[in-house]
């Protein structure tokens, strides 16, 4: 909820719901500037729209470099993280078919979100293939498995891979190094598909802000459904 608007800001009032980012690498306080901001739909809890606002960016950027995606097949590497499923999401609404990668607990959540699941690790390539006889068009990373060269081999050209968390494989293999904006029009998108219920921040599990170092370790751990959120 907004509390006070700044000098020259325009679009936006006090007492209006809306989600965000104060720069872009996240912040966990009971008051926040925001320097780029969207109406966050009524769709949406206060911690679905907590959630929402990096997830959301971080894969828009990486699909980004990947160019138009209706009609295409992408690999998304990590999908049931909160970066990943956004980036599902927002995939398919773009009209892609999406193939994800995940631990075996997670194929039927991410076949929930609309992707076509299957495990990562040895084999990726022979597994891919199988599910998509037509061949792989773009590869998005979202977990720094160490499979960029994988996904490389998968798409047949580095230009075709993005990642959002491995800058020196990125670097090593020519593949592009995605990072988070501040944008607001992102999280506008984001919010669209919100309303329409084609994104859905998915929560695996929220803490106070007493229990916020368990939380830290909680991620650490790996293999989460989407986003872990802190209650004020």
């Amino acid at each position: 909820m907004v509390d006070e608007i700044g000098t020259g800001v325009s679009g936006v009032n006090a007492g209006d719901r809306v989600f965000g980012l104060g720069g872009v690498t996240g912040a966990t306080a009971e008051l926040a500037v925001l320097s780029a901001w969207a109406a966050a739909p009524g769709t949406w809890d206060d911690a679905q729209a907590a959630g929402a606002g990096l997830a959301s960016v971080t894969a828009i950027c990486g699909l980004v470099p990947l160019g138009p995606l209706d009609g295409r097949t992408l690999l998304v590497e990590g999908g049931a993280g909160g970066v990943g499923s956004a980036a599902v999401e927002i995939a398919i609404a773009r009209g892609a078919t999406v193939i994800a990668t995940g631990s075996e607990r997670n194929h039927a959540y991410l076949a929930s979100l609309g992707a076509v699941p299957t495990t990562y690790g040895p084999g990726l390539a022979e597994r891919v293939g199988a599910l998509a006889p037509g061949g792989v068009d773009v590869a998005l990373d979202t977990a720094a498995s160490g499979s960029l060269a994988d996904l490389v081999a998968i798409v047949g050209d580095a230009a075709r891979v993005a990642t959002v968390a491995d800058q020196a494989g990125a670097e090593r293999l020519g593949v592009h190094q995605a990072n988070a904006e501040n944008n607001s029009a992102y999280l506008a998108e984001a919010a669209e598909l919100g309303a329409e219920g084609r994104y859905t921040p998915r929560i695996e599990r929220s803490f106070p802000l007493e229990e916020i170092a368990d939380a830290h370790s909680y991620v650490e751990r790996g293999h989460t459904r989407g986003k872990v959120t802190i209650s004020l």
